[in-house]
């Protein structure tokens, strides 16, 4: 996290407010050039901090509130009809490498599932993120029958996934529950899923942002095939 747009205009406004008791001082002591001087310039200094970290706030507030980040990528390989292998990868992160796993998953979409711990705005600005836990990888039909009566497959993404363990650990929610009444930072714990068709070579990525996951094409293949206003979260 940035934190010059506060700290530099920070001092500043410590800076005027310094000057401007020293003004006020100097008034009540009879000096009164060094009293006008003193108030006239550190008022406009001080005016001017404390304008900058406004500005600053709101430039944070939003560019916080929009973040995105990568968490996934998935491609997918057709063995047959309604049947992929999909190959999903989470990137490199500063504490564990990267990891890659293939599923086999049966249907015409894919759907990943997580549980997302969503931080009050106000969190978000100081540098919260919204933090996640992949928990499922799916198949999923169109059609509703074909999800009753046809070949299912679902895998776990906790358990020994050292991938999905990096990401986000049950401590975080447990400490913020515990805490909650002292500093009421946290929102909600919720699912989040995204879901995209399936087609032979198709990639998607798959991103945590502040409302949850969402889902994006990557290539062509995969572009295709959720052509034509396809939903891509739930």
């Amino acid at each position: 996290m940035v934190w010059w747009w506060w700290i530099l205009p920070g001092a500043a406004a410590l800076a005027g407010a310094l000057l401007l008791l020293s003004g006020l001082g100097a008034l009540f002591r009879g000096r009164f050039l060094g009293a006008f001087s003193g108030v006239l310039f550190g008022g406009g200094i001080l005016a001017a901090g404390v304008a900058a970290i406004l500005l600053g706030l709101n430039v944070q507030s939003y560019a916080r509130l929009t973040h995105e980040r990568p968490v996934a990528t998935i491609t997918l390989s057709q063995i047959e009809t309604q049947f992929f292998e999909a190959t999903l990868t989470q990137p490199e992160t500063d504490a564990t490498p990267a990891s890659t796993a293939v599923y086999p998953v049966h249907g015409d979409e894919w759907r990943i599932e997580a549980h997302v711990l969503r931080w009050k705005p106000w969190a978000n600005i100081l540098g919260l993120d919204a933090q996640y836990r992949l928990d499922r990888l799916s198949g999923r039909y169109q059609d509703t029958q074909q999800e009753l009566t046809a070949v299912r497959s679902v895998h776990d993404l906790r358990g020994g996934d050292v991938a999905s363990e990096r990401r986000w650990t049950l401590d975080v929610w447990d400490v913020s529950r515990r805490y909650r009444d002292y500093v009421d930072a946290v929102d909600t714990l919720y699912g989040s899923a995204a879901y995209m068709p399936m087609a032979d070579g198709a990639q998607y990525e798959v991103w945590i942002t502040q409302s949850g996951l969402i889902a994006r094409p990557v290539n062509e293949q995969a572009r295709e095939a959720s052509a034509g206003g396809w939903v891509q979260t739930d």
